[in-house]
């Protein structure tokens, strides 16, 4: 199936290694909707990503799903945007052994990532994971992206992307688009580890880390609950000194739509148990009716599969494009 691009285009990959988590929605998943308007996007489960780490066959298999229907319950529509699986469009691996030719082995052992996975998998220290953000330039570069959402984490490996790009075009000419990162207006909203609130949530955190896309109303509570605060008592924004209330603050406008002045006037000498309870209210305001139309998408496998095949089918013909014209550039035989 032949996919024509008309507008700039928005590449964008999760990993379905684990649950997304409502630092996902603020930062990015509640935006991706307004994104179909602008850009013609791609949104990705990277599941070979994935297996840098060793995972569990049968549940690798059901998160990616999953992850295609929270995109789907978030607003995304499969008509405006190819979502699929990484795996099923083979070109992505094809396209990275090339750039691994065009990639030295300083720039990859200088990767920040890598030396912090390295650390914590100490026994799986694979070759997989060194080359990582080769597979993830190929991922973008296959796609002629214009523009990718990075977060703090992910900079360093758009910014080897850029390099591969200039590297390769330095030698062929201009064959691949060089990639901008797009910086949502929420990025400002960074969403940090309820627990340990001077680190980001993640998914690899502790469970009551963080919020997930999924989590219901009672556990949203009961999270919110343990939060980490401090004696002050005073509701303020003060990331420094207040980084527990600082983030509760920042859910809070988040949720709501507003400022952190105006959660800080309307919950002025009340306390955090006042806090608490409205950030959690205001968590499940949001994420219920996502909710309920995941578990609806989820249930309708049939479905699923269509967006993922079609999804495939629609990447795949983009992907083709870029790499015969790599193929040829460094000079493979063409049938």
């Amino acid at each position: 199936m032949s996919e024509t691009i008309r507008r700039p285009v928005l590449y964008s990959a999760v990993q379905p290694s684990g649950t997304l988590t409502l630092g996902n929605y603020i930062g990015a998943l509640r935006n991706f909707k307004l994104l179909e308007k602008d850009y013609d996007c791609l949104f990705c489960m990277a599941d070979l990503h994935a297996l840098t780490v060793r995972q569990e066959p049968a549940a690798l298999r059901r998160r990616t799903a999953e992850v295609a229907a929270l995109y789907i319950a978030c607003g995304l529509d499969p008509e405006k945007s190819i979502i699929y699986a990484q795996s099923h469009v083979p070109q992505h691996a094809e396209l990275a052994w090339i750039l691994n030719c065009f990639t030295y082995m300083g720039e990859l052992s200088r990767m920040t990532q890598f030396k912090d996975k390295s650390a914590r998998h100490a026994d799986n220290i694979n070759a997989g994971l060194f080359t990582y953000p080769v597979l993830m330039a190929a991922d973008i570069l296959l796609y002629q992206a214009n523009v990718v959402p990075v977060g703090a984490d992910q900079k360093q490996h758009l910014e080897i992307c850029r390099d591969i790009a200039n590297r390769f075009n330095g030698i062929y000419g201009n064959v691949l688009t060089v990639p901008e990162p797009y910086i949502a207006k929420s990025a400002a909203a960074r969403i940090m580890s309820l627990n340990d609130p001077t680190s980001k949530m993640s998914k690899s955190g502790e469970p009551d880390s963080f919020i997930s896309m999924v989590d219901d109303a009672d556990t949203i509570r009961r999270k919110i609950r343990r939060a980490v605060t401090d004696s002050d008592g005073e509701i303020r924004v003060d990331p420094e000194n207040k980084p527990g209330v600082t983030n509760l603050i920042t859910i809070c406008a988040a949720m709501r739509g507003c400022t952190a002045d105006e959660v800080c006037a309307l919950l002025a000498g009340k306390g955090y148990g006042a806090l608490k309870d409205y950030a959690a209210e205001s968590i499940i305001e949001v994420l219920s009716p996502i909710q309920e139309e995941y578990k609806r998408l989820v249930a309708d496998k049939a479905y699923l599969n269509d967006v993922l095949k079609n999804g495939a089918e629609r990447a795949s013909g983009l992907a083709m494009r870029t790499l015969r014209k790599v193929y040829k550039k460094v000079g493979l035989y063409q049938l």
